[in-house]
């Protein structure tokens, strides 16, 4: 197993986190390739073909013997299922947003995760906050008021992927266990499930691989898409503050916000027009605030 990682940061896991960012701000256009099948069917798939990407990896980095020691313990398997069901919330409402033309919604959820990961820094792990970044909390909390008083409802896509990545966030770094084992470890605890729906869609004449060459590539890819930018990201949660890993994932929503306008040709209505540059005035305060403290530290 691995001991507690030190909650600082390091030059290594900016490295890896900003990889994993850009790699994640690219995904959309992938997605929306997939667009025409079911959200449950591209993340099963997600699922299946992301084992044997993470296994390869294990196998060269020699870490298989963590694996199985994490798949003896109840504890770690108990924290790995809380994950594994997290992060596939989290991406079966990522494919339906960019599917169904609310990618603008994935980008307000991923823009809005920051703050949140900064709050529950603060209220989980004992992480101060200044003046400036409680601003910057309550100024993102009126923009996501501001976009449920014109639609009439709450924003639930962008609050359901704010909620499931900030959770997952903060259970993976408390995971005791490596950030590739911790992968595939929550991959093979998804996998059951994943397969008895792909094995119901079959059987019902509903599923897409195999019945097509381009969209049976486009399923197998989903796992090194998948696989490769989260383990990215999970050895540089090891290796960063909760707030640092809030503060770099402006980078994928930004990349995402301008698929959505200028590539899938989303509505930017009024509402948004007065949101997002709330959200984006509240990234700015608490970026300069950050800043300003890691100097003084």
């Amino acid at each position: 197993m691995t001991p507690q990682i030190e909650n600082k940061d390091t030059p290594q896991g900016l490295a890896f986190a900003v990889s994993a960012y850009l790699m994640w701000g690219g995904l959309p256009l992938y997605m929306k390739a997939l667009a025409h099948m079911p959200a449950a069917e591209v993340v099963a798939h997600r699922v299946i073909w992301s084992v044997p990407v993470a296994g390869i990896l294990l196998i060269i980095l020699r870490r298989t013997r963590d694996l199985k020691a994490a798949l003896t313990s109840p504890k770690v398997l108990l924290m790995g299922a809380v994950t594994a069901a997290l992060i596939s919330v989290n991406w079966g409402i990522y494919v339906w947003s960019i599917a169904s033309g609310h990618a603008l919604d994935a980008a307000l959820g991923y823009y809005i995760n920051p703050l949140f990961s900064v709050t529950l820094g603060a209220l989980l792990l004992g992480e101060r906050l200044t003046a400036a970044q409680l601003v910057a909390i309550a100024l993102a909390a009126l923009a996501v008021l501001v976009l449920a008083v014109d639609a009439g409802r709450l924003p639930w896509a962008a609050i359901g992927l704010t909620l499931s990545w900030g959770f997952y966030a903060f259970f993976k770094k408390s995971l005791p266990v490596g950030p590739n084992q911790g992968f595939m470890l929550e991959v093979l605890i998804l996998t059951p499930p994943a397969l008895a729906y792909l094995t119901y869609q079959t059987a019902t004449g509903g599923a897409h691989f195999g019945s097509d060459v381009s969209d049976t590539l486009l399923l197998l890819g989903c796992g090194v898409v998948t696989a490769v930018p989260l383990i990215t990201y999970a050895n540089g949660a090891k290796l960063l503050r909760l707030s640092t890993i809030g503060i770099l994932q402006y980078i994928a929503p930004t990349m995402i916000f301008l698929a959505a306008v200028f590539i899938f040709g989303e509505e930017f209505g009024r509402a948004r027009m007065i949101a997002f540059p709330m959200i984006w005035l509240a990234l700015v305060i608490y970026s300069v605030s950050l800043v300003r403290q890691m100097r003084r530290e």
